[in-house]
């Protein structure tokens, strides 16, 4: 019988991959699905050809990977266009994270989806919900010092995902990463012990 799953998420910038790093400490390994779209959209992806033949060539770099530039601006000007990646994109993700999830061994595994509450395919996975929460003001600075968009875009971005309030009533768990790097972990440390208890298996010595 696989082990069971827990789906994480949270806002931009909020520390999923923080969180998840912490759990890959304590043996617990994470799929992301912004990672599978990398892959599948690298030099040789599984989606290329079909992202080429839908969109044409210019969306392809020199190298064979998506021109992720290009595509941004197309999808945020065309709506139509949008639907069309996320048509060709979407069913590939999931199946690929699906592939991904089931290779791994290990009491529990993470599942990491920015859109976990907005799509059944994935909600429906997963055994419990896990939220990485901070305050907007928070991932807003860290959105900027990471990827150096300015304030107005990425409070746009946060405003185009779910309502932080409204991701917390859905959630069974939250991490509060509003802190440091020690306060995350002791909180990673007693979510996992949390876990191996919820699904009745064995805790750490």
């Amino acid at each position: 019988m696989a082990s069971p799953i827990v789906g994480l998420t949270g806002g931009i910038g909020s520390g999923k991959s923080a969180v998840a790093r912490l759990f890959a400490g304590h043996g617990i390994p994470c799929i992301d699905t912004d990672t599978v779209s990398h892959q599948l959209t690298a030099p040789g992806g599984a989606a290329m050809p079909a992202i080429v033949a839908g969109f044409g060539p210019a969306m392809r770099q020199q190298d064979g990977a998506l021109d992720r530039g290009a595509m941004r601006a197309l999808v945020f000007s065309q709506p139509a266009a949008r639907q069309q990646l996320e048509a060709i994109l979407h069913p590939l993700i999931h199946q690929e994270s699906l592939r991904q999830l089931a290779a791994l061994d290990a009491p529990y595994r993470l599942l990491a989806v920015p859109l976990l509450f907005e799509s059944a395919r994935y909600r429906d996975l997963v055994a419990r919900t896990l939220v990485v929460d901070c305050p907007t003001e928070t991932q807003i600075a860290r959105v900027m010092a990471r990827n150096g968009l300015p304030a107005p875009q990425v409070s746009a971005i946060i405003a185009a995902q779910m309502p932080r309030e409204q991701r917390l009533l859905l959630a069974d768990d939250v991490i509060s990463n509003d802190a440091d790097l020690d306060a995350l972990a002791l909180q990673v440390d007693a979510k996992h012990r949390y876990y191996l208890a919820c699904f009745g298996l064995a805790a750490p010595a």
